[in-house]
């Protein structure tokens, strides 16, 4: 699931904060500088080890045929990474749960009115690209809509959103009992039909315009590399703001002995049937559209007149999934640490894929087998990590994050008490680099970036993005983070060199073709990419004192409570505790920042137990800012200052429990959010101060 759809991944780093001037800041967190010094060249050498070939050998094996989730072809990409972990001469497995995977059984899309038309429902095979030929291919379809066969007219709804329904109702045009006819873009597209639905449509038609990702920014596939007429965009419709994973087991894992809801007990599925099509489909209904025009802004490139509607355009839609059981397989593999083996960082990336999935996921799939090849090569070399390094290449991600959710689920003791970080990539592409992540990382992620040759000049990557933007994006959901970062409370962060992939994003055109000739011809930004990745894991792993920093933390919290004052200025809303927390927060953050700055001198000489003592009340600190009832109105989601927002899907809302009770107008609903931060901080500068404490004793 590339989310090159939202766009809110800024590409990152960050600009310097003030230090207080007494002591020299570290060039390294975690290392004291002499150790930061000799740690330079063997970063140099582990990054150099990556190699391009092997990048595109286990792309050309892992791409060679369709391989969606639950299927032999998931089965046989599963298996081969297996051998190759093993190969390394990592210990690894595979891993199962059984999930709801539902398969598409019968689709039809006709319009009966005015004149009678058939849509295709079929992405044209190319004779210049054989694999967009490949037996097994998964028909065009959304995942976990609903069943249905409905008849009515139709009405065009721009991209779905909320307020592109509310401007209809505000002209006049009654989408009750209506088919809405919306173009992928925006928000996400399991979003859709939920708005669509709450204003009383019975159907929804997502398109893909050309406007959005087709012949409007260039040619198409196979002589550009965007969207052709018959190219659509398959996906899931789970309403993953309510929780991601498997729909029937929400917070457990889904294993026998978890209980299972029935089918129409499951709040993720959708109320009403709806179907991806291309927009040579889409252009049957929009050319027998009447109604007033579309705002100049709604109107796409479809060579045809945008009217809204109601009909007299009206189609018949039937959706038939098969809602079955189906067993998902992760691989997970590992290397133990020396010093501190319980605790562990994890790097993850999914291997399912709708089809093909040359770009999406296989591109960086293959850099994490990449990542874990050259590690594995450096610790037969000798080197021992201080901590473990776990790899995972999960399962079904594409469906609505189900591999990464039930592992989490079922290993969630374990990863409170252990997991320091998660590291995640999803697709890797030409382009520049783009982070988002906890804010604890952010300083951490700065030096990585100023240590790291940028593929594309000679510069760092840092200097390569410093215009950029001066902070690190929150995460919000679409990828395999979720569960670490917002159900958690593990630092993670989500990294991809990224490119346009939009013109073939869940296509049977997502080949190893196009991405020879449009993603990364030569490898570099691939090979690159795992290079980055090992030298963090590596830099996170090795440190003797985990580089956590709060002073970005800070700024996120005063940045953001700032805004939220703006927006409800004149509300009946109290901030005073709030601000006096954040206040209190910031004198603590300094003087635990001094009292751990002086102890680097000590990291080298201190006892073990004490070190392992003092980073524990480090990385387990990001688990304060969750609260136990979850945000309102979605449990799951306890995570207090990032949380994907309940009608964006994907995109990131900043402290989202009180900024989505003031953008309702829920008064009470906010107040007691700013009650929770105002708690939840004072929770972390306790931390704070025992962190200092802990440092001074070394």
């Amino acid at each position: 699931m590339n989310r090159y759809s939202l766009f809110l991944s800024a590409f990152v780093i960050l600009i310097a904060f003030a230090q207080t001037p007494q002591a020299p800041l570290p060039v390294v967190r975690g290392y004291t500088d002499a150790e930061a010094q000799q740690r330079k060249p063997f970063e140099q050498r582990l990054r150099a080890m990556a190699e391009a070939n092997r990048i595109r050998e286990f792309m050309t094996r892992m791409a060679a045929e369709p391989h969606h989730a639950g299927s032999n072809g998931g089965k046989a990409v599963a298996e081969y990474a297996l051998e190759q972990f093993k190969s390394f001469g990592l210990e690894a497995r595979i891993e199962t749960f059984d999930v709801l995977l539902p398969y598409p059984v019968q689709r039809s899309l006709e319009v009966v009115a005015p004149d009678r038309k058939v849509a295709r429902l079929r992405e044209a095979p190319l004779p210049e690209d054989p694999d967009s030929q490949d037996a097994e291919q998964l028909p065009t379809f959304h995942a976990y809509s609903a069943n249905g066969d409905v008849t009515a007219q139709v009405v065009y709804a721009n991209y779905g959103r909320r307020e592109d329904f509310e401007l209809l109702r505000q002209k006049g045009i009654d989408i009750r009992g209506k088919i809405a006819l919306v173009r992928y873009g925006r928000v996400f597209r399991g979003m859709k039909p939920k708005v669509a639905a709450e204003f009383g449509a019975i159907g929804c038609i997502v398109y893909s315009d050309p406007r959005d990702d087709g012949y409007w920014h260039g040619f198409v596939y196979p002589k550009g590399p965007f969207r052709p007429r018959t190219g659509v965009q398959r996906g899931s419709v789970m309403d993953l703001p309510l929780h991601p994973g498997d729909p029937l087991t929400p917070g457990k894992p889904s294993i026998p002995s978890t209980p299972r809801l029935k089918l129409e007990q499951a709040a993720t599925l959708t109320k009403i049937p709806v179907m991806p099509v291309s927009w040579e489909d889409a252009k049957l209904i929009i050319d027998q559209m009447n109604g007033p025009m579309a705002p100049p802004e709604w109107r796409g490139s479809v060579p045809s007149p945008y009217h809204l509607g109601p009909g007299p355009a009206a189609v018949r839609l039937r959706v038939e999934n098969d809602n079955a059981t189906r067993t998902i397989r992760n691989v997970i593999a590992h290397i133990r640490g020396s010093e501190f083996p319980n605790e562990y960082v994890i790097y993850g990336n999914h291997h399912d894929a709708w089809v093909n999935g040359a770009a999406d996921p296989v591109s960086g799939a293959a850099s994490v087998m990449e990542a874990a090849r050259v590690l594995a090569k450096a610790y037969k070399g000798g080197w021992r990590p201080k901590r473990s390094i776990a790899f995972a290449l999960w399962d079904g991600e594409e469906f609505g994050l189900l591999g990464s959710t039930e592992w989490a689920e079922k290993h969630k003791d374990s990863l409170l008490k252990n997991a320091v970080a998660y590291f995640n990539s999803d697709t890797v592409l030409r382009g520049p680099l783009g982070i988002q992540g906890s804010a604890v990382l952010s300083r951490f992620i700065e030096e990585w970036m100023r240590d790291f040759p940028d593929p594309g000049a000679r510069r760092s990557l840092l200097e390569a993005n410093s215009k950029q933007a001066t902070e690190l994006s929150p995460l919000g959901s679409g990828s395999d983070y979720t569960a670490f970062a917002h159900h958690l409370g593990i630092p993670s962060l989500n990294a991809a060199y990224e490119g346009n992939m939009s013109g073939v994003y869940h296509s049977n055109y997502d080949t190893l073709r196009w991405f020879q000739y449009f993603g990364d011809p030569d490898f570099l930004y691939t090979t690159s990419f795992a290079g980055f990745m090992v030298t963090g894991l590596s830099r996170l792993a090795d440190a003797t004192v985990l580089p956590y920093d709060f002073s970005r933390v800070r700024d996120y919290l005063s940045r953001n409570v700032q805004d939220l004052k703006k927006q409800a200025k004149g509300k009946p809303l109290q901030w005073d505790a709030l601000d006096r927390e954040i206040e209190r927060f910031e004198a603590v953050r300094r003087t635990y920042w001094n009292q751990l700055r002086a102890a680097y001198p000590k990291f080298g000489k201190a006892d073990r137990a004490k070190i392992q003592k003092l980073n524990e009340a480090l990385y387990t600190s990001e688990q304060l800012w969750l609260r136990p009832e979850g945000l309102p109105g979605r449990q799951w989601y306890k995570g207090q200052l990032s949380a994907p927002g309940k009608y964006t899907g994907y995109g990131a809302k900043p402290l989202p429990w009180i900024r989505e009770a003031i953008e309702d107008q829920d008064y009470d609903q906010a107040q007691k959010g700013i009650q929770a931060l105002a708690e939840s901080t004072a929770a972390v500068a306790e931390r704070l101060r025992l962190i200092g404490k802990l440092a001074s004793e070394l």
